[in-house]
């Protein structure tokens, strides 16, 4: 199926079980093309979970879920190791191992937790007892985060948050939205959610997208967008060359679930706010946050 056509189905069938903004779902649905994983931020009750379930359900793959708590402990996530009565080492695999994953409230959890999830998220796979198992393919995670304000949060170290492509935040829906909710929520009984791709489907459309042409000035876009938040005076860390490699991936997952060939400066500015809002850090004396100086630049490199 192509990416285009996959994509209309799937937002159809995901607006049958929740209201909201349709962006949230296109730049989870990139972040798939893109094989590549997701934060989404945004206080509790906003539908985090449920965008990213009901994402996840429409595909013919595995899913696991994870609750992000104060006392979990990496044995919890990528497994652990035993010995059996034959006095064997067997490997016990945690719920890493799936397609797509589902990581709640990731910022809930102890620095330790998610140092555990460095090599999972980077190299797709786990070591467990000097074993190293290799991750099913395709392997997605998306993490969801609760504001820094929320009791019993820990800021997410920036080596972890900057291996998610994107971070997606998730707002309060409007009150039309709000009421097409209630009206889902009462008739949710009677809704299947229809499988519209498999894992032979993602790993195709993630191969296509590689295919998808980055033309000259799109590059030079890319990097004097991330070349500038080194130099902005309200900037204390800039974006890193991965920040560079995330917009070429999203950009060629836009384009090609658009249906088009190229990337575009269009593709590229949509982008800046999710690919590049969790990789800086922001003076807390400039006053004008991440997302104004995000869009300073990209004002001042149209």
């Amino acid at each position: 199926m192509e990416a285009s056509e996959a994509y209309r189905k799937i937002l159809v069938e995901m607006k049958k079980h929740i209201s909201g903004d349709d962006k949230v779902i296109e730049l989870l649905f990139i972040s798939i093309v893109a094989n590549g994983h997701a934060l989404l931020e945004g206080v509790p009750g906003v539908a985090k979970t449920t965008i990213t379930k009901a994402l996840a359900e429409t595909m013919q793959a595995e899913f696991s879920r994870i609750q992000g708590t104060p006392d979990i402990s990496p044995a919890d996530i990528v497994g652990y190791t035993y010995i059996d009565e034959r006095n064997e080492t067997v490997a016990k695999k945690g719920p890493v191992f799936t397609n797509i994953l589902l990581f709640d409230e990731l910022n809930r959890t102890q620095p330790k937790v998610m140092s555990a999830l460095l090599e999972t998220l980077e190299e797709r796979q786990v070591t467990l007892g000097g074993m190293t198992m290799k991750l099913p393919s395709p392997f997605i995670a998306f993490a969801t985060q609760n504001p820094l304000r929320i009791e019993g949060t820990e800021p997410l170290p920036k080596v972890l948050a900057d291996r998610f492509l994107m971070r997606i935040p998730v707002d309060y829906p409007s009150r039309e939205a709000e009421g097409l909710m209630l009206r889902l929520k009462e008739a949710e009984e009677s809704i299947t959610v229809e499988k519209i791709i498999g894992t032979s489907d993602i790993i195709q459309m993630q191969a296509d997208a590689k295919r998808i042409k980055l033309g000259d000035e799109a590059k030079d876009y890319i990097t004097g967008i991330v070349g500038a938040t080194r130099k902005e005076i309200h900037v204390i860390m800039g974006a890193s060359p991965r920040a560079d490699i995330a917009f070429m991936n999203c950009a060629k997952a836009k384009a090609l679930i658009e249906g088009r060939g190229e990337v575009s400066k269009e593709d590229i500015m949509f982008l800046a706010r999710p690919i590049l809002s969790h990789r800086l850090a922001v003076r807390s004396t400039g006053g004008i946050g991440v997302n104004g100086v995000i869009d300073g630049i990209i004002a001042t490199y149209k």
